[in-house]
């Protein structure tokens, strides 16, 4: 194939570039580090199978040097990356990955009140930029409506019925609007998108999860 050819293949890859980076931080809930996920993930390893091509070492080169000026942006201290898709969870410092879990996202599904068909829950992880508000050690479950409704149960009128023990692990991480990051006494579904929107994980991983951070760490999710 001749370089015009090349470069004819390639004309349209780099206008879709600038504006996929642009789509992408939409998409993932303006997160740099979502952009910086796309950008090694799905645009470098599409380059690399062209990667004889001039006009696809001058993308890879461009892409490394957009890296390396996001890389300014990320923050000193440690913080927290979920990537919901692989249900995995990324403790880092900067660009570099100082521990890596296997986590249970939402599953997505949503749940209507039988009684009022106008309550309805949809179970999902949310995405964006968010902080650890509080920090448990050993966290009580508060079960609310949709828990009870679920099990086929009627729903309590004593809030005290509504605590269960044990369920949520050693630690729990609050980041906002009811969401946790705790452990489970599920670790068979581990890998798998089966909570009701909080991040599960292993005992051992969220130990050192909560050990690692702070009132205040930044948590990115996408």
């Amino acid at each position: 194939m001749n370089n015009d050819n090349d470069r004819t293949s390639f004309c349209l890859p780099l206008k879709w570039l600038i504006g996929s980076l642009l789509a992408i931080s939409v998409i993932l809930s303006f997160t740099l580090h979502g952009i910086v996920y796309y950008i090694e993930e799905k645009v470098d390893k599409n380059l690399v199978k062209n990667a004889d091509s001039v006009d696809a070492k001058k993308i890879i080169k461009r892409n490394s040097e957009l890296k390396k000026s996001l890389s300014f942006l990320l923050p000193n201290s440690n913080y927290i990356v979920i990537d919901t898709a692989k249900n995995i969870l990324y403790l880092k410092r900067g660009n570099k990955v100082i521990h890596q879990a296997t986590v249970s996202t939402g599953s997505g599904s949503f749940l209507i009140d039988p009684k009022n068909k106008e309550r309805r829950w949809v179970f999902d992880t949310p995405r964006g930029e968010f902080a650890i508000k509080k920090k448990i050690v050993g966290p009580s479950w508060v079960k609310p409506d949709w828990a009870f409704i679920e099990e086929g149960e009627d729903i309590p009128k004593n809030y005290y019925d509504r605590f269960e023990e044990g369920v949520l692990g050693d630690y729990a991480l609050e980041i906002g609007n009811g969401y946790f990051i705790h452990g489970t006494l599920y670790t068979r579904l581990l890998g798998k998108s089966v909570t009701h929107g909080c991040i599960r994980l292993g005992d051992n991983d969220l130990k050192t999860v909560y050990k690692a951070t702070s009132i205040g760490t930044k948590v990115y999710i996408f």
